[in-house]
């Protein structure tokens, strides 16, 4: 078998077709360097070797004194458990998040159907819209009056349109299904390339269900005058007109003007910016067939608001994020993008790297399979000796010496963090509350809330699991409540009016109904107001010659009071590493990207990405069997900026013959061997071997990690150690 990298002998066919101009030319430089970027130094043979430092570079390295998952899991039946897990978690996040998205906007859609039904009566109020009139000749009347079109402007409040692709799509959904025809019609409709004519195809496309090679209305006004069809208002939606190429789109309008005397056709425009958007966007002829009323989006924070409290702050999840990821997170959204898309492309990201990375993350799903207590505790006792000594090893672990590591040590303390997050998020829903008063984000009052710290605190050997947490917890500083936002939170309590104070103590009894302590006061409050609202006067049962005080300032003392309480710091607990995901700059690299250092990283190493079975993971020998260019990019670490190709070369050559050599000792040695699996090197010859050297140096030199010969020295390339 010839070597996919030979070069073809001349005399045959394939070569016969080769068009030279097609020759890929190894030595020709494609790629100019960025000056000043690359560190030259005298190509000599003593020179110190710049080999790169995999343990400084990678990605997912780890300080000596962090325990950080390991890279690999071999045991396939966990790694099945943690991809089950992931799967069931991320499907109940996405839906939790499109969930409190369209719980968000189904108000605003429903303001919008009331507008176009409203609009579609005074539209057949006329009289003038019956299957007589839409089938007889154009004109029916002359008046501009009738001639305009209804039209919604729905501000979205966002640079980016990617946020409300879905929401525009969830309109045209909503109003389908309260009897009105809809029509999506994308910004691309608009362009030069398709013309009026690439609109009003896809109009009959989704309307009519046709195609036509050339737009005709009539067809959409046929089609309206069947019985089924008559009778409804027709909504064609435009997702971003600011996209949309104006005269196209002026002349859209135009034409839908003259037809909606006998079609009742409604407009609804995306407008990401201000209102001003359709008067730069359109002429005056075209604005002068619009009757136009707004209508406006959630902001892009407010939808923010809305995903943190529906996922940090539910346990049931399984699923969260540290104080270092939560800041990064937060920073990514509002310095970078800024889209509600960003940050949920960041969240899985997120996800995926900690049910990746985290062995014992499957066990994740123990917070929403409550009713199988008994099944999660066997399968604890039954993890192998390694998972025990990393669960016990976990940093939130080490600072507790315990005799005992069981499987039910480890169970009892997964319960236990379970009841303690349970605690901590019901906290954490009461403060949300007051920040949607104050008008705070919730993303930075997580980010308080998670970053608290606590001294450690040593407990004695022989102690259990859960009296040490308890111990832990008992010694927690109340910083908490003298937090910036929580602080100012808990005084924003004394400022608000009855109205709100009643509002908010009914968010905090709905929160707080599975604590009966705090739920019994919240009562008693909610009661207390009450009673101050009939007669002005009240009693405080519980606290003596305080009955002064306002109900305000005792909801203040009872939000102090649970926060000092219950709002601990939730990464001192053991075992919380199995739930949150800690790993910034995993994070961070993923989303950031920094491809010339990760192509370096992956050809050196090649084998435990390829994970064949000649390649042993951790073996730092170079094999035939490996990639040609993560051959010779580990070769080229053995040389300094500059590479001798004679030298390259040869090194090349002989790790390529090398298992030719070895089969002859083995085929001589008396004792039998099992050849080592590889593809076979009987066929290699000197063409073959420089042309894959050739290809494999012109790969190097596309991904910008070698510089070609220059006159100056045509036997030698130079390394690009760029971006490490």
């Amino acid at each position: 078998m010839v070597s996919p990298y030979a070069m073809p002998d001349p005399s045959s066919p394939l070569a016969a077709e080769r068009n030279p101009d097609r020759d890929l030319q190894p030595f020709f430089v494609l790629r100019k360097p960025e000056p000043g970027k690359v560190v030259t130094t005298e190509a000599t043979h003593g020179k110190a070797r710049r080999k790169i430092d995999l343990s400084q570079l990678s990605p997912n390295s780890r300080k000596p004194s962090a325990a950080l998952p390991f890279e690999e899991d071999a045991d396939a039946n966990y790694e099945q458990l943690r991809m089950q897990s992931f799967n069931a978690t991320w499907s109940k996040i996405e839906c939790t998040i499109q969930g409190c998205l369209k719980q968000m906007n189904l108000s605003l859609f429903e303001e919008v159907r009331g507008w176009i039904y409203e609009s579609f009566d005074k539209i057949k109020s006329t009289g003038l819209h019956s299957v007589s009139n839409t089938l007889c000749p154009y004109p029916l009347l002359t008046d501009g009056i009738y001639r305009q079109i209804f039209t919604a402007l729905i501000l979205t409040k966002n640079m980016e349109f990617i946020d409300d692709l879905l929401t525009f799509q969830d309109l045209g959904e909503h109003l389908r299904s309260s009897g009105c025809h809809i029509a999506n019609l994308s910004y691309s409709d608009f362009t030069v390339k398709h013309g009026i004519a690439g609109c009003f195809k896809s109009l009959l496309r989704q309307l009519v269900m046709v195609s036509l090679e050339a737009y005709d209305i009539t067809a959409l006004a046929s089609w309206y005058c069947q019985k089924e069809n008559n009778g409804k208002p027709v909504v064609l939606i435009i997702d971003s007109i600011e996209q949309c190429y104006g005269p196209v789109l002026a002349g859209f309008i135009s034409i839908i003007g003259e037809w909606v005397i006998k079609i009742p056709i409604i407009l609804v425009f995306g407008v990401a910016t201000t209102i001003d958007a359709l008067r730069k966007q359109l002429p005056s002829e075209a604005l002068q067939c619009l009757n136009c009323c707004k209508f406006t989006l959630p902001s892009p924070s407010e939808r923010m608001n809305a995903i943190v409290g529906a996922i940090f702050a539910k346990p049931s999840l399984g699923f969260s994020v540290g104080h270092e990821v939560a800041v990064f997170l937060r920073n990514y959204f509002s310095r970078h993008d800024g889209t509600i898309t960003s940050f949920i492309r960041a969240l899985k990201i997120a996800c995926t790297k900690h049910y990746s990375l985290e062995p014992l993350s499957f066990l994740s799903r123990i917070m929403y399979d409550e009713e199988t207590e008994g099944t999660w505790s066997i399968m604890c006792e039954s993890l192998p000796v390694s998972k025990l000594e990393y669960a016990f090893d976990l940093p939130s672990c080490r600072r507790d010496s315990l005799n005992r590591k069981s499987g039910s040590e480890i169970a009892q303390g997964l319960f236990d963090f379970r009841r303690l997050w349970k605690g901590w998020t019901c906290v954490l829903l009461c403060l949300f509350e007051i920040g949607r008063i104050s008008k705070m984000q919730l993303l930075d009052i997580f980010c308080e809330a998670i970053g608290q710290t606590t001294s450690d605190v040593h407990s004695s050997n022989g102690s259990s699991l859960s009296s040490v947490t308890s111990q832990k917890l008992c010694h927690a500083s109340s910083q908490s409540a003298k937090g910036r936002l929580i602080g100012q939170a808990i005084q924003k309590v004394r400022e608000i009016s009855p109205a709100s104070l009643s509002s908010l103590l009914e968010s905090w009894a709905k929160h707080t109904k599975d604590i009966d302590e705090i739920h019994s006061k919240v009562r008693q409050l909610q009661s207390l107001l009450r009673s101050v609202d009939n007669d002005g006067a009240s009693i405080f049962a519980d606290v003596e010659d305080d009955g002064a005080l306002k109900v305000n300032e005792k909801a203040a003392m009872l939000m102090k009071q649970i926060v000092e309480d219950m709002l601990k710091p939730i990464e001192s607990i053991p075992f919380h590493e199995i739930f949150f995901f800690k790993h910034v700059g995993v994070l961070r690299s993923a989303l950031t990207g920094d491809p010339r250092k990760m192509i370096q990283l992956d050809l050196l190493k090649s084998p435990s990405y390829l994970r064949c079975i000649c390649c042993r993971t951790g073996d730092k020998a170079l094999r035939p069997s490996m990639h040609d260019t993560s051959i010779l990019y580990h070769l080229a670490q053995e040389h300094g900026d500059f590479v001798n190709l004679h030298d390259w070369y040869n090194s090349f050559k002989t790790i390529l013959t090398s298992r030719r050599d070895s089969r002859r000792k083995v085929k001589g040695s008396s004792t039998p061997q099992k050849a080592s699996a590889g593809p076979p090197t009987s066929d290699l010859t000197e063409a073959s071997i420089q042309a894959r050297f050739c290809r494999a140096v012109t790969e190097l030199q596309i991904a910008g990690l070698l510089r070609m010969p220059s006159k100056r020295r045509p036997d030698h390339v130079q390394r690009v150690l760029l971006g490490l």
